[in-house]
């Protein structure tokens, strides 16, 4: 008898991608004190304020007049309380520049699980076709594009970010079909290089998709993903401006999570920019999913951002910035001799490095931190395997159609998000001695 018939789609996503394979292969007998996980990407735990979200619940809990029936379902475009909670923490946090006028004209939308809820969203309520982006890509979400049919187009960036002279090479490259392009999309603190793309290059690109809406004749959405933006903790960096600010043609959208700063169990994501065809279809779309994220944790985290939300991101971003000069120093103690080139350290929680040696899944260095080289002196028995390291592996950030791919076999990305010190210190001295094994010293 065959199988359950499965769309294109579903054909695709019957088998998983390289990275969720890799993580689940480790996860399986992970152990908890032994192995070192340098590749999650989640929070660091501390910075999740958990008596607050408490008193927050029992207070959302305590007013039924305010927090309207939270525990029931909400609506498909999210809680008045948060979109308003969203809007009074841009205008007195000064966040992105936006002024009162200017927030006064946007619609604000809430996902139903998210920001890649609504990334996803997008994928369904656009035409498949070219979608532009950055590279080394977001994995997650261009991956998400690729088993639905889109074409992702990856171009370089550079220490401001995309590369806007070679966005508009090559859109100028593709000729005829510059008529499939759908959107651009472009993570504003990149994932997984965390370089930060500056306010010159941030107006440039909204220059490139006027440019390109006015040759095509039809909107071009510039979807710009601030996940990591309330992350930059490093103040030499200059603050980030808006995008709306620029937006002449109403095309740009910004998408903005609270998971980085307040908790991601709150699965809360939202999308800010003008009333549109786009919104529209994107708040149907969420109550095709089943509305909105849980009313209650929309109104908990209305709670908090009318409240210490000030408190939280200075205390927040002051441990990642303390965490990322100590890991940053460590990088170089036990990596130096091999290491080429590192970027990050002013935002998020990740570090991306290339090496002079190669990183990919087949290679020793990896097989020395998998505890895969068949060879017990290095992986330890079998009933006992030495401490494992995992982490993301650069060729799954680069896009396989770009420019980039031979440098990814030598690239790695590494989260101090997660573990304490102590532990990313254990594992980069094993990443120190997994290069002396890729080199055949050990």
């Amino acid at each position: 008898m065959h199988e359950v018939m499965l769309s294109e789609y579903g054909t695709m996503s019957a088998q998983p991608s390289p990275v969720s394979r890799m993580m689940a292969s480790f996860a399986a007998d992970f152990r908890d004190d032994v192995d070192i996980n340098l590749g999650v990407g989640y929070v660091n735990e501390e910075t999740i304020p958990s008596s607050y979200i408490q008193e927050a619940m029992a207070e959302v809990l305590r007013d039924p007049r305010k927090y309207r029936q939270p525990l029931n379902y909400g609506g498909p475009e999210g809680s008045p309380n948060l979109i308003e909670s969203i809007r009074r923490y841009h205008l007195a946090q000064g966040v992105g520049g936006l002024d009162e006028d200017t927030l006064s004209k946007l619609r604000i939308i809430i996902g139903s699980s998210g920001a890649t809820s609504i990334l996803e969203g997008l994928a369904h309520v656009l035409p498949r076709g070219i979608v532009l982006t950055a590279d080394p890509v977001y994995y997650i979400y261009t991956n998400t594009l690729d088993r639905l049919g889109f074409e992702v187009v990856a171009v370089p960036e550079d220490e401001e970010g995309i590369d806007t002279d070679a966005l508009r090479k090559r859109i100028a490259d593709l000729g005829e079909r510059r008529n499939e392009i759908r959107f651009i999309y472009v993570v504003t603190v990149g994932n997984p290089t965390c370089t930060v793309i500056s306010n010159a290059r941030r107006r440039d690109l909204v220059a490139v998709a006027v440019e390109l809406s006015r040759d095509l004749g039809r909107k071009i959405p510039l979807i710009l993903d601030k996940a990591y933006e309330d992350l930059i903790h490093d103040p030499a960096v200059e603050r980030p401006e808006s995008a709306l600010l620029h937006d002449e043609l109403g095309i740009c959208y910004e998408v903005g999570t609270v998971s980085k700063i307040l908790a991601p169990a709150l699965r809360i994501g939202y999308m800010m920019g003008r009333d549109s065809d786009l919104m529209r279809a994107l708040v149907q779309r969420c109550s095709d999913v089943g509305f909105s994220a849980s009313l209650l944790m929309q109104d908990v985290a209305s709670y908090m951002l009318d409240r210490r939300i000030a408190s939280q991101v200075r205390g927040v971003n002051r441990g990642y910035r303390e965490k990322a000069r100590a890991v940053r120093g460590l990088i170089g103690r036990y990596l130096g001799g091999t290491l080429e080139q590192v970027t990050g350290g002013s935002a998020s929680f990740y570090f991306y490095l290339t090496l002079n040696v190669e990183t990919h899944e087949r290679s020793g260095f990896f097989r020395f931190l998998s505890r895969t080289t068949g060879d017990e002196r290095i992986d330890g028995p079998s009933g006992a395997k030495r401490a494992r390291v995992v982490y993301v592996p650069g060729e799954h950030f680069v896009h396989p159609g770009g420019e980039l791919v031979g440098l990814g076999r030598r690239q790695l990305r590494v989260s101090y998000g997660y573990e304490t010190l102590g532990n990313i210190e254990a594992g980069l001295r094993l990443m120190g001695e997994a290069a002396e094994y890729a080199r055949g010293r050990l």
